[in-house]
């Protein structure tokens, strides 16, 4: 009920507009067809592929960066660390979300993705004291180009002295040949 409500806005309001419907509309129009007619596997499968192929189109970006207290169960299901200052031997776990993630066809029905994360890492002034390209390495590969992706990114700095820094992650679409990248300031307690 609520997908068809969210349908019809979407719909009514282009239709408002005097613009043309779209893609997304035009999808959505097909899944509130298939969903009045009972086929909901239909209307979800509709609305699905046109998402993944509205989120092709979207610049390579991070949408959720967060420093999380512990390893994420799943996409979304995470638990944000309350402040960024680390005791010594804390390690410091980030959650990341993607949006915008290229995806190939690998054969057999499957789709594949893959991105890498390059780190630096800075004290306040910017200057970089420790550097790893490819620090972490991520593919997926399933029958879906899936738009939940998400992975988690942990880092151990035992030894360094306390202080402000800033972790600087640059996250390489593989497939797309796009970049990103994102920053976390961060503490070392006494």
């Amino acid at each position: 009920m609520q997908m068809q409500r969210a349908v019809c806005l979407a719909v009514g309001l282009a239709a408002a507009a005097g613009v043309e419907a779209g893609p997304l509309a035009d999808a959505a129009a097909i899944a509130e067809q298939k969903s009045a007619s009972g086929d909901a596997l239909g209307a979800y499968e509709a609305a699905a592929q046109a998402f993944a192929a509205f989120a092709a189109t979207l610049p390579f970006s991070v949408k959720t960066a967060v420093f999380v207290s512990d390893k994420p169960k799943a996409f979304g299901a995470y638990t944000p660390r309350d402040g960024s200052a680390f005791s010594p031997g804390e390690p410091l776990v980030t959650y990341v979300e993607l949006i915008g993630l290229s995806w190939k066809d690998i054969g057999e029905g499957k789709q594949q993705s893959n991105f890498s994360v390059d780190l630096e890492l800075k004290d306040k002034a910017g200057e970089i004291l420790a550097a790893q390209k490819e620090f972490g390495n991520f593919t997926f590969t399933g029958f879906v180009a899936n738009q939940e992706i998400y992975t988690h990114l942990t880092l151990d700095v035992t030894g360094a002295d306390p202080g402000d820094y800033v972790l600087h992650y640059t996250i390489n679409d593989n497939v797309g040949q796009k970049v990103t990248a994102f920053e976390q300031p961060f503490t070392l307690l006494k």
